[in-house]
């Protein structure tokens, strides 16, 4: 491609003066593996962006999204359906814990999240305590980039241009590298004195004005944080003791991320709303979904006068191509058991835990943390180059063909669920030349 034709696109969260200087272009993907413009074979240790759950170019998922294109392309999803958004919904509570039967679809995580806020102010609204209006979120977290999103989430750099349009505060992050450093799993300290800072919240606030808390079971773009021990248990006593809800953003731990179909049920804690997106369609089209809890759904709608209970929606939700992606999706993690195959201590997790937690020792490395397949290794910062090394380390791994996802002076990896040993070996094996080649 000739790089003078790059200069129209403005893309998002990329430094793009830098990205049309030395562009990386990808032209295919097959498996775990994308071809690059230069025909190289570039290993896929990120799912695209968390989302590719099945790998790239599932047959089954690109032919029922062909064959739906060319049955019905489009239907208006406002005050109209089509059957597949039914069939759709049906599977998706079947999967789902708990109660939480009831699915409201958008078109990205973005949009599940302030689908979720407004679900919990029409919640409260519908009970007579429309005085709750405060939302509590988390350090580091990340909710998508819309203005709720941006308001509940914890990343600066995502909100400091923009404002914060609602009323927020956020619970400290759960990284305590004194402590926890080189986790295996769940770090072992500080979960319950890290979540009971919410009932510090509480008092400063009064739980009648704070409609829920959102949080994500793991910190993805935040650094790959996994919950301490006991952590999200005490975070979901202390919203029940206040009556105040409890939203999980799986946008990244859903859909077989955390070796079940949800991180909730991973670690048996039901939240009352539950964000997702990315893997609901294995990256094939866009949508998200948020679940909602039958309580939540039959206050709105017990004390909706007649007509529209819930003012929200999106021109392509319940898309037809994405409700295709979405069925041909659950099949293939159905037969292929994918939604099972991460869980912490099976075969795969556990080669993927020991390899990542050899680099330990390297120079450079000072924490290196993970659940299932999804990990995080961090660095010494550079000198004079605050959160620079991460990035360094993604470029060089690039070079030697894997694509890493860097988070400041860190990098984050959360494979297809279809990986396999040698695809480990080969990941171990260019981290520890980059980061070597980093630090020498």
């Amino acid at each position: 491609m000739n790089h003078q034709n790059l200069a129209a696109h403005w893309m998002p969260f990329t430094p793009n003066k830098g990205f049309k200087a030395q562009p990386r272009m990808l032209t295919g993907a097959k498996g775990m593996y994308w071809t690059t413009d230069d025909r190289r074979q570039v290993l896929d240790m990120t799912a695209g962006l968390w989302c590719c759950n099945a790998g790239h170019g599932h047959p089954h998922i690109a032919e029922a999204i062909a064959r739906q294109a060319r049955e019905l392309d489009y239907a208006p999803c406002f005050g109209f359906g089509h059957p597949l958004s039914f069939e759709l919904s049906e599977r998706l509570a079947e999967l789902a814990p708990g109660n939480l039967n009831k699915v409201f679809y958008t078109n990205s995580g973005s949009e599940s999240v302030d689908t979720a806020l407004k679900m919990a102010l029409a919640y409260h609204h519908a009970r007579g305590q429309a005085g709750r209006q405060l939302f509590i979120g988390r350090e580091r977290g990340y909710h998508g980039v819309n203005f709720g999103g941006i308001a509940v989430g914890g990343i600066t750099n995502n909100y400091k241009a923009f404002g914060q349009w609602l009323a927020v505060d956020h619970l400290s992050h759960t990284q305590d590298l004194g402590r926890n450093a080189f986790s295996k799993g769940l770090p072992e300290y500080g979960g319950i004195e890290m979540a009971n800072e919410l009932e510090r919240l509480i008092k400063l606030h009064d739980a009648s004005r704070i409609a829920a808390v959102i949080i994500e079971p793991i910190t993805g773009a935040g650094g790959v944080l996994p919950p301490p021990v006991g952590y999200l248990k005490r975070i979901r006593e202390i919203c029940d003791q206040h009556d105040i809800l409890l939203i999980f953003d799986e946008v990244i731990c859903g859909f077989g991320r955390t070796g079940n179909a949800f991180a909730s049920q991973t670690f048996d804690v039901l939240p009352d709303i539950m964000t997702t997106a990315k893997g609901l369609t294995n990256g094939a089209a866009p949508m998200g979904a948020v679940f909602a809890g039958d309580h939540i759904y039959d206050a709105v709608m017990a004390s909706a006068a007649a007509g529209v209970e819930f003012f929200h929606g999106y021109t392509y939700s319940a898309h037809p191509l994405a409700c295709a992606a979405a069925m041909a999706t659950l099949d293939v993690y159905e037969q292929d058991g994918l939604l099972y195959r991460a869980a912490q201590g099976g075969e795969i997790a556990d080669y993927f835990e020991q390899g990542l937690h050899s680099l330990k020792g390297l120079p450079g490395v000072i924490d290196i943390r993970n659940y299932s397949l999804i990990a995080a290794v961090e660095f010494e910062p550079l000198a004079g180059k605050p959160g620079a090394s991460g990035s360094a380390v993604q470029s060089m791994a690039w070079e030697q063909g894997m694509m890493l996802r860097s988070l400041g002076d860190a990098i984050a990896m959360s494979p297809p669920l279809i990986i396999e040993k040698h695809h480990v070996d080969q990941t171990i094996g260019i981290l520890e030349k980059s980061i070597r080649q980093l630090y020498n």
